[in-house]
């Protein structure tokens, strides 16, 4: 279950640097600030509840890495982020990292 739950931290993470980015636009500010917060809430609970299991070095990287990896998914996808071979390759060594950890424990 920790796992599951470490997954979904992940998951979280990456909905609050999208919520700053909605609050650089003022008609969204305080939309984008509630939903940053709320997001870092959520994604911090869950990555204390699968912390109870897995070593927090180990969660904190997998954490981490699948917010920056979905964070710069959704920023080519719908921000129009700038795409190169080389952020692609950056990406997927941040998931082969991931993968890693988690094979590793």
């Amino acid at each position: 279950m920790s796992w599951l739950y470490l997954l979904l931290a992940g998951l979280l993470e990456i909905g609050w640097p999208v919520g700053l980015k909605l609050a650089q636009v003022s008609e969204s500010r305080w939309t984008g600030i509630a939903m940053a917060v709320g997001f870092m809430t959520a994604s911090g609970f869950f990555l204390w509840l699968a912390q109870r299991h897995i070593p927090i070095g180990t969660a904190y990287a997998i954490w981490t890495g699948i917010g920056a990896a979905g964070t710069f998914l959704v920023g080519v996808m719908f921000f129009g982020d700038s795409t190169s071979l080389m952020r692609y390759a950056g990406v997927m060594l941040i998931i082969a990292g991931v993968v890693t950890l988690k094979l590793a424990h």
